[in-house]
């Protein structure tokens, strides 16, 4: 069994840094183009197949587009925050492939919940194929024009289809989630306790928070995401430490 040994540490690796700058200069672009009448969201942000709006390259590009500087701001200081020290004991195309593959992971598991929330409400209106796919396109131009449906059950079918998920919340999360399986006893002194607590805390609470905000809540945030990129980042922790040659 051997160890990878960074030779050096950096505060500012490679691959955490080409993120943030990447992120920003989507963030950058969907703002200028959008004054005049471009919508990099709707491109670029992930829709549910059977959108109008979907195509395949956006289960890439919705982790790289952000919907407000607050958003950018919180993912790219966790990224940058758990990340760094990721990055300095896995080495960068280690640490790039656990942030890509959780962000898919991440998408994959809200498509799913999606999925079932669809069929579920499809199943109380009773539409053709043709019925519904001239509603999902009515509902896409309503959205456009900041409107919807007054039915409360075609309204969340509309928004559901036609509402691109965007972030890199869920590769963050699963950031976060290795952080506090390498390093489970550091005290981290995060913006929202006014105590430090320990990463194995942290994680487990964000987890549960998380799970329940998923069931229990009705806001445009995606936390089956964020749930997924923990999943599937804990599942590749332990292959990769199971058929190691090195790992931490």
């Amino acid at each position: 069994m051997s160890y990878y040994q960074p030779r050096s540490f950096n505060f500012l690796p490679e691959v955490v840094k080409n993120l943030m700058i990447i992120n920003g200069l989507f963030f950058l672009a969907t703002i200028v183009l959008d004054n005049i009448g471009l919508d990099l969201i709707k491109l670029f942000g992930l829709h549910m197949p059977g959108s109008p709006n979907f195509m395949p390259h956006q289960i890439i590009t919705h982790i790289f587009m952000h919907g407000s500087l607050g958003h950018i701001f919180s993912n790219l200081f966790m990224l940058w925050m758990f990340g760094y020290m990721l990055e300095n004991v896995w080495g960068n195309k280690r640490f790039l492939i656990y942030y890509m593959a959780t962000g898919l992971g991440a998408a994959a598991l809200q498509i799913i919940v999606n999925f079932i929330k669809i069929k579920m409400l499809e199943s109380q209106i009773d539409l053709s194929n043709a019925e519904l796919e001239s509603l999902i396109a009515q509902g896409n131009s309503y959205l456009q024009q900041q409107m919807n449906f007054v039915d409360p059950i075609t309204s969340k079918l509309n928004l559901l289809y036609n509402v691109p998920m965007v972030g890199a919340s869920g590769a963050v999360f699963g950031v976060l989630l290795a952080f506090g399986m390498l390093f489970p006893n550091t005290l981290v002194y995060f913006i929202f306790f006014p105590f430090p607590i320990k990463a194995k805390w942290l994680v487990i609470g964000y987890g549960f928070f998380e799970l329940w905000s998923g069931f229990n809540t009705s806001d445009n945030i995606a936390h089956f995401a964020h749930l997924g990129g923990m999943l599937f980042g804990y599942i590749l922790i332990k292959y990769w430490n199971k058929n190691r040659t090195y790992f931490y």
